[in-house]
């Protein structure tokens, strides 16, 4: 079948909450590169506000100008960007310092650097640009790219070496999505397992990345009220194993909850653990300033899935999930153990994504290795690849994608679940979804409790993993008010609760922005109340190609987390003031 390894659009279908927990900060580069005249930047300024602010909406100067940001700069941004689009304003204001420190860093030059030449400096040696003079606006407008996207990744935190290094493996029209994909794989495939390579060197000498250092500083946003900063800094960089594992001493043992925060009803909060730095603290706060629980799905199953949850549910006394599913990926996959060679150490899988590598990919893995012995550098190249878009050995020096079949199984749905809808579709799926062991170890505290079924209000539900996980523990689903834009993860869900023969009822709401309080009230009176309202990564789950994402909680998908807040807080009033009566 030649459609089986066909690569899927990457921009159009990367937004898998994993991919999301790596581009949940990208301002998205429309290719509107500022552009710098000769002059330096200061210059530039200058001469723009010559004339003052009078040219430009008064208040949208101060309003920049009230972050922090000076007033020639804010007047240069408008200009070169027009004062109706806050976020190119926002980008160019957070670029100019890098390139200001950037000029007058070479005083050995009787002239201000461009643009270009600083980006020569900052690149020479991961520069492969053709020196042609037919090519010299291209090369220009290459580097001005390059060096606005590695300005943007060091400000959403990402380290400047591991940026440098993801667009030498990645090639430099990567975007910002596939180096911090890069990034993000090489992090957690450090987790998994450990390949049998020593760490090698950095292939940028220390004189000339302390260089670089230099060239671009960590852009500093505006401050505003500090936050708490907790354990959550490093959380992208252990092993996430929550309150505890099954089978292991429990990390903690019991938690104290605001008196407004008690259930019932309870209720489940999951998002990506990779975010923008505060941006748990921010969920935190609204969510009843209860503790996230970071859990990596690689200990409960044969893949990588780093998570957060925000609960009230009861911490001890969980239970996983029979029979105990494969850990390693020979047993999941078994087929495979025959043509593994022994170079490639790997045992555990990388987050599964809604994207999948190319045919063009695997057929250069397979002319890499095919020779013989491969070499060193064609290992590397192999299981960086390998480990980045979790393939397989299916054959003889042949790798290949993941089926759809091997990640429902890996995410503990049935197998075929999503069988009926596209291949792309298949995959876009599964990828936004739970991984229901994990989840249902969390809510296996709710069995003893619920052991007549629950009323659940699932927002956000994808294909249904809430429903499969508390269906597998052998809760009864009374009511389920399942909250879902796309239509073909709705019909996924309910050809499932078709053909399992569920007793109790179904009922599917588009968009989670057009329930109000009457719909509500409508629900809790007709259903009884609600036991578990359960969602989440509310970022995504909107159908649809080449979306835009901002960092934090203000982007147009991901602010959709507030609606989560907004249905579940007044959901929990309004069920406390009928409590009498219910």
């Amino acid at each position: 079948d030649p459609d089986i390894y066909s690569p899927i659009n990457y921009e159009a279908d990367l937004d898998t909450d994993d991919e999301l927990e790596l581009q949940f900060l990208q301002a998205t580069l429309d290719d509107k590169d500022i552009a710098y005249e000769q002059d330096s930047p200061v210059d530039c300024v200058d001469n723009a506000s010559s004339s003052g602010s009078s040219n430009y909406n008064s208040k949208k100067v101060d309003h920049f100008v009230s972050m922090g940001f000076e007033e020639k700069l804010v007047i240069r941004a408008i200009k070169e960007n027009g004062e109706d689009n806050d976020e190119a304003i926002l980008n160019s204001l957070l670029t100019y310092p890098v390139l200001e420190d950037s000029l007058g860093e070479d005083n050995g030059s009787s002239k201000p650097k461009s643009p270009t030449h600083i980006n020569e400096d900052f690149l020479d040696d991961f520069s492969d640009c053709d020196s042609s003079c037919g090519e010299a606006e291209e090369k220009r407008r290459d580097a001005d790219y390059k060096d606005k996207t590695i300005s943007i990744m060091v400000d959403m935190g990402y380290d400047l070496e591991d940026v440098l290094i993801s667009i030498e493996r990645c090639g430099y029209d990567a975007s910002i999505e596939e180096l911090a994909d890069f990034i993000c794989a090489a992090e957690m495939a450090k987790v998994a397992d450990a390949t049998e390579f020593p760490d090698r060197s950095r292939q940028v000498e220390k004189p000339q990345m302390d260089r670089k250092r230099k060239s671009v500083q960590v852009i500093q946003r505006p401050k505003k009220q500090p936050v708490p900063e907790r354990m959550m800094e490093e959380r992208s960089f252990k092993q996430m194993i929550g309150f505890g594992l099954p089978g292991c001493p429990a990390v903690r043992t019991s938690r104290t909850l605001p008196d407004e925060a008690l259930g019932p009803p309870y209720f489940f909060y999951e998002n990506v653990a990779c975010t923008p730095k505060g941006v748990w603290d921010q969920i935190s706060r609204f969510l009843y300033d209860i503790e996230p629980e970071f859990v990596d799905s690689i200990h409960f199953s044969a893949a990588a899935r780093k998570r957060g949850y925000i609960h009230n549910l009861p911490i001890i006394n969980r239970q996983p999930l029979l029979p105990i599913p494969p850990k390693t990926i020979h047993e999941a996959i078994p087929e495979t153990k025959k043509w593994w060679p022994s170079w490639d150490k790997r045992t555990k899988l990388n987050c599964l994504l809604t994207c999948i590598g190319s045919a063009q990919l695997t057929e250069r893995i397979r002319k890499r290795v095919e020779s013989g012995e491969p070499s060193e550098t064609d290992k590397r190249f192999v299981i960086e690849q390998c480990k980045k878009w979790n393939l397989v050995w299916v054959g003889k020096n042949r790798v290949a994608v993941l089926e759809p079949e091997d990640m429902e199984m890996l995410l503990g749905f049935p197998r075929f679940y999503t069988r009926g809808v596209s291949r792309t579709d298949r995959y876009k799926t599964l990828g936004n979804s739970f991984q229901i062991d994990t989840v249902a170890y969390q809510l296996s505290v709710l069995k003893p409790m619920y052991p007549g079924g629950m009323n659940v209000l699932s927002l956000f539900s994808g294909i249904g993993g809430a429903e499969i996980a508390l269906y597998r523990l052998g809760i009864p689903l009374k009511n389920v008010v399942s909250v879902e834009i796309s239509n073909v993860s709705q019909d996924i869900l309910r050809q499932w609760w078709s053909e399992t023969e569920q007793e109790g009822r179904l009922i599917h709401v588009d968009d989670v922005q057009t329930i109000d309080n009457k719909m509500m009230d409508q629900w809790i009176e007709e259903l009884n109340g609600f036991d578990l309202v359960i969602g989440g990564s509310p970022c995504n789950n909107l159908a649809g190609g080449n979306r835009r994402t901002r960092d934090g909680l203000q982007g147009e998908h991901s602010s959709l987390f507030y609606h989560y807040y907004r249905i579940l807080d007044y959901v929990r009033m309004s069920m406390k003031r009928r409590a009498p009566f219910l």
